[in-house]
């Protein structure tokens, strides 16, 4: 079976590959449009390069520390883990940096086929996501319990799957923090000085920061969820198999660590065959194009999951995992929980961030009555928004707790990102389709191509926000399930622990009672984390965004030929300043939930006793689980439906007394200023919280690792 998982790995690469060359086949446009495409892909590349060099000296440290506290085999994990959440970012980036020409090309023909390019090319990144993940893990479980002859409960095998997962979980934190940094530094920067001051449309190629903001679009939404997405895959499904190996013993662990590699390998397949049902139907309605693949795959999965039931563990089969005993029924309607809290959550954040809806509409109409009511507005919806998907992860953790104790919850995250391939591409699909509409308006394409490539990164904005949704979703449960792994390994070292040892006399079972002190304060400072996290972050775009407002001013003053098209922009300087300014600003941000867990143990070990410091890490990390979600919930859709309300005003926004605002007016102005707020909320910040909850739960596992040696 194992071998059969490997091969459907494979087989998403094989996709790739054919999908590459469908794209690259593709008329790339006259010369313009291919110069304005280079130099964004110019842009990329030299972040990209310089984001992974410095991530790689980091990397290189950890990799000695983790072969020197724990194994050779953990070390090489922690490689595996790293080595392909950057690939599976970069191939994505160089992929999506080639079809916005050609989409935008396509686009000239017909809203169809610019709609075949961008999804195909955002298919790439979704199933070399999913499949490279399932890949890592998969062969590296093979390689340690086959050739190198370990039980797969062993320790050293556990070790060395969660040191993989921690190193897929910090190259994530850094290119998601340090792409968002660019991203929006460009974009808001670009819009306050072209947008407002200067009154000209975005894209404007006679914005100095505009290639830079093209240049963002794809190391934030693409490389940057990409590795988000591989790294929540990853961890996931080793997580499920960490507990697989506490609860199960014998045939049965075997059996069950399997399962989230068996459900992976399946869902690969049924994301492969969801692609193909992505068409233009007779509406015309590109949201409808992409949701029938989705639903495709979900529906191609709920199938294939009954079969894995049904042929791998059987539907009658009774399992006990800890106090809670269970069918392979049980488990089944635990993965249809999962794909049914994958359906609701997209469905909210969409609520949330579509045009059409009253969310959107409301901040919209705010924009009438000035700057200030927008961002008040704003801020509501992005508080409100945050209740429906807690309730709906609320429900699924109970149901499926009640259907499978924390095993099932753990199956129902894994069938959750198992339909990862489909709803990377449906986000990857998001930068194409911008670029696209910037090369369209840069490169002076008739107004017709442009209305077709704006009407596609409408969708793509929707599609980026619903992505996020699922994301930040998954991972809220995922770090539950890290959770459970945490205080079930701590059960089975204080279980096993010899005289004298730092785990000795520990129990679990009154660990975190709310009358310690020290639980209380771990609680605490894990809630804070994500406040601080965020603030940082948030921070860190202001900067890079005022240095791009000077230095667009700066060219607007010194070169006056600029707004008369007689001279050309210095488009390298932005992107070269985006880049050193998106580098250093990622560094302390990044580290901040590596380090926390070992502080907050550390001190609490001085000043008490070892249960103490136990208790109030583990605290520490359900506090983070907690804000955390609701941070990066708010921050996402709040951003969203900023960005959505500021684009309502694009085609002419109608208010509640009839009058129509058009690009341009008052109230037009104001939806600027609340997207520039909403900029780094949903594109740095907020998906920047996803990958810190679960770092701090990962090296909280693997200090228990370390002080089990």
């Amino acid at each position: 079976m194992l071998y059969v998982v490997i091969l459907c790995g494979l087989l998403s690469i094989v996709y790739g590959v054919w999908a590459i060359q469908s794209v690259m086949a593709a008329d790339a446009g006259n010369q313009r449009m291919q110069e304005i495409a280079g130099a964004i892909q110019e842009g990329a590349q030299a972040y990209l390069t310089r984001q992974y060099t410095t991530i790689a000296i980091v990397g290189v440290v950890v990799f000695f520390i983790a072969w020197w506290l724990l194994s050779i085999t953990a070390a090489i994990g922690f490689l595996i883990g790293a080595v392909l959440s950057g690939s599976a970012g970069f191939i994505g980036m160089l992929v999506s940096v080639r079809a916005n020409v050609r989409t935008a090309q396509a686009a000239s023909r017909s809203l169809g086929a610019g709609l075949a390019i961008a999804f195909k090319s955002g298919a790439i990144t979704g199933l070399l996501v999913a499949g490279l993940a399932l890949l890592g893990v998969a062969v590296y479980f093979w390689v340690l319990t086959g050739p190198m002859g370990l039980d797969g409960t062993d320790r050293e095998v556990i070790d060395a799957l969660v040191a993989l997962g921690f190193g897929a979980s910090l190259i994530s934190i850094f290119a998601r923090l340090g792409g968002g940094i660019f991203t929006k530094g460009a974009d808001v920067g670009g819009d306050l000085v072209g947008k407002v001051e200067a009154g000209i449309p975005e894209d404007d190629p006679r914005n100095p920061a505009t290639i830079a903001d093209n240049v963002g679009d794809n190391v934030g939404d693409c490389a940057g969820m990409a590795a988000d997405l591989f790294e929540t895959y990853a961890v996931t499904v080793v997580a499920t198999m960490v507990l697989a190996s506490i609860f199960f013993t014998g045939a049965v662990a075997a059996q069950m660590m399997m399962l989230p590699l068996v459900i992976g390998g399946a869902c690969v397949i049924t994301s492969i065959a969801g692609t193909f049902f992505v068409k233009l139907g007779a509406s015309n309605s590109i949201m409808g194009a992409l949701y029938k693949g989705f639903i495709a795959t979900a529906v191609l999965s709920a199938v294939a999951l009954a079969l894995i039931v049904a042929f791998w563990i059987g539907f009658d089969t009774e399992f006990t995992a800890g106090p809670k005993t269970f069918t392979g029924t049980d488990m089944f309607l635990c993965g249809l929980s999962g794909l049914v809290i994958t359906g609701l959550i997209i469905w909210v954040t969409e609520y949330y961030t579509g045009t059409e809806y009253r969310p959107v509409r409301s901040i919209a109409q705010a924009s009438v009555t000035g700057h200030g009511t927008n961002v008040i507005q704003g801020l509501a919806v992005s508080l409100e928004a945050t209740a429906l998907p807690a309730l709906i992860i609320i429900a699924g953790i109970i149901v499926t707790f009640q259907l499978a104790g924390l095993f099932g919850i753990a199956i129902a995250v894994t069938t959750m990102l198992a339909l990862a391939g489909m709803v990377v591409a449906l986000d990857a699909f998001g930068p194409v389709t911008d670029n696209a509409g910037g090369i369209a308006e840069m490169a002076d394409l008739p107004a017709e191509v442009r209305a077709t490539t704006d009407a596609l990164d409408a969708v793509g904005n929707t599609t980026k926000a619903v992505t996020k949704g699922y994301a930040i979703g998954s991972a809220g449960l995922g770090a539950l399930v890290l959770f459970a792994a945490y205080t079930e390994d701590l059960r089975h070292f204080a279980a096993t622990a010899a005289p004298g040892s730092i785990f000795e006399g520990i129990d679990v079972n009154s660990l975190f009672s709310l009358s310690s002190p020290y639980v209380v304060a771990g609680l605490l400072f894990g809630g804070l984390l994500p406040y601080l996290f965020g603030g940082i972050s948030m921070t860190a775009v202001g900067r890079a965004a005022g240095a791009v407002v000077e230095e667009v001013r700066r060219q607007f003053k010194e070169k006056p030929g600029i707004m008369q098209g007689t001279e050309k922009p210095d488009y390298g300087r932005a992107v070269d300043m985006l880049t050193k300014a998106a580098i250093r600003e990622m560094i302390v941000p990044s580290l901040l939930p590596v380090l926390s867990p070992l502080v907050v143990f550390g001190v609490i070990y001085m000043v008490a006793t070892p249960s103490d410091a136990f208790a109030a890490l583990g605290a520490m990390l359900l506090g983070v689980i907690v804000t955390g979600l609701f941070v990066a919930i708010s921050m996402t859709a709040g951003g969203g439906a900023w960005d959505n309300a500021k684009k309502s005003f694009e085609d002419g926004f109608t208010d509640k007394d009839g009058v129509v605002h058009q690009k341009g007016s008052e109230a037009h102005k104001a939806s600027v200023t609340g997207d520039t707020v909403g900029d780094p909320y949903k594109d740095t910040a907020g998906p920047a919280v996803n990958p810190m909850i679960k770092i701090t739960n990962i090296v909280a596992l693997l200090l228990l690792a370390v002080l089990s040696h």
